[in-house]
């Protein structure tokens, strides 16, 4: 088989590449270049997409003996994942930008242009298991449960999934490391990347502000209306988010207080207490579903983070809109985050999250 090896220079993709080779694929190395102005390396963890990267990609495709290439995905990853990122804060959402970078750079850009050149498959160096039950493949949780990544490829669809490879599924992050090293690699003790990989230092405040621009506004108490507070920009605030408020005045309870809304409109913050942040009902747009869609009712696992707890709960859908009705209460649910269904450790989709709500308890 024909396999595109995406070696991001980290020690994941080097040892999924390797895993690709030695199972006797004719194997190509790709490393995306993903900024027209990459740094020269990384600070620390931080980020990704730097020319060090890059080189580490080069040194590991010499290593295993196959062909490297370097794919110019910068402007497409800018539209698809940059500018959708700040948009998304500028309307006061929460995106999540790996999934975005999963599904419109890496396992659409990429394998679209893969199996254009006439391969058969991309492999890359994700946590997560495949499985072909001989109807669909299946798409599952990964052996490590610290690194589990399927929550993130929870976006990819049936045809993308026929059609990668995913070695490390049933690995932990130690053996990963130990191949690695046996076979001569030298990013095997490499730190993994962590944060958005297009903000290196980490200051996503900053980062937004030079986009979208900082309006002052209220933060207003969402039980009482009462101001508490100004603050210099909406795009600094999230649901769920507890410090950087520098609110003056207590709670009488002595409560902590939270972001429970954020209104771009009117420039205001919600804030309130922890209960506020509880919700048992989310609506979602735009579902995808990795294989056969759930029945309508159907009990599933609902996970709203990429490493959050999955929560019991039941689903019923349209063809652009589903419904989650979850069993207990979960808090800090944002509009613009993804819920990602469960059927024991096998993804069956996801959605983008478009509203939240607690439903009437019984009497």
């Amino acid at each position: 088989m024909k396999v595109v090896a995406a070696l991001s220079g980290g020690v994941d993709s080097a040892v999924a590449a390797a895993h690709a080779v030695e199972a006797g694929h004719d194997v190509v190395g790709v490393h995306l270049a993903l900024t027209p102005d990459p740094r020269e390396f990384r600070e620390g963890a931080r980020g990704c997409c730097s020319l060090e990267d890059a080189r580490d990609a080069r040194r590991v495709a010499d290593v295993l003996g196959i062909p490297f290439y370097v794919w110019d995905l910068a402007d497409r990853f800018k539209e698809d994942v940059i500018d959708d990122f700040v948009a998304e804060y500028a309307a006061g959402r929460t995106p999540n930008p790996c999934l975005r970078c999963n599904e419109r750079i890496k396992f659409a850009a990429v394998l679209d242009r893969a199996l254009d050149l006439g391969f058969d498959a991309v492999a890359t160096g994700h946590y997560a298991t495949l499985h072909d039950n001989g109807d669909f493949v299946e798409l599952h949780r990964s052996a490590d449960d610290a690194k589990d990544q399927s929550y993130v490829l929870s976006v990819l669809r049936q045809e993308q999934l026929v059609h990668s490879l995913f070695p490390l599924g049933p690995l932990h992050k130690d053996d990963v490391r130990r191949m690695a090293l046996e076979r001569g690699l030298l990013v095997a003790d490499k730190p993994d990347s962590h944060d958005i990989c297009f903000i290196a230092d980490g200051r996503t405040s900053d980062f937004l502000r030079e986009r979208i621009g900082a309006e002052p506004g209220a933060i207003v108490d969402a039980e009482t209306g009462d101001e508490l507070g100004a603050h210099e920009g909406v795009h600094a605030f999230t649901v769920g988010q507890r410090k950087g408020l520098n609110l003056g005045q207590p709670r009488e309870d002595g409560a902590p207080r939270y972001v429970v809304g954020v209104d771009p409109s009117s420039r205001t913050v919600l804030v309130g207490p922890e209960q506020l942040l509880r919700v048992d009902f989310i609506v979602g747009e735009s579902p995808i579903w990795c294989g056969p869609a759930p029945e309508q009712g159907e009990s599933v696992g609902a996970q709203m983070r990429a490493h959050g707890r999955e929560l019991p709960a039941t689903v019923r859908y349209e063809s652009d809109r589903v419904e989650v009705s979850l069993i207990e209460p979960e808090r800090g649910v944002a509009s613009g985050q993804t819920v990602a269904l469960y059927s024991g450790t096998r993804v069956v989709g996801s959605a983008t999250i478009m509203s939240t709500a607690r439903q009437p308890q019984p009497q």
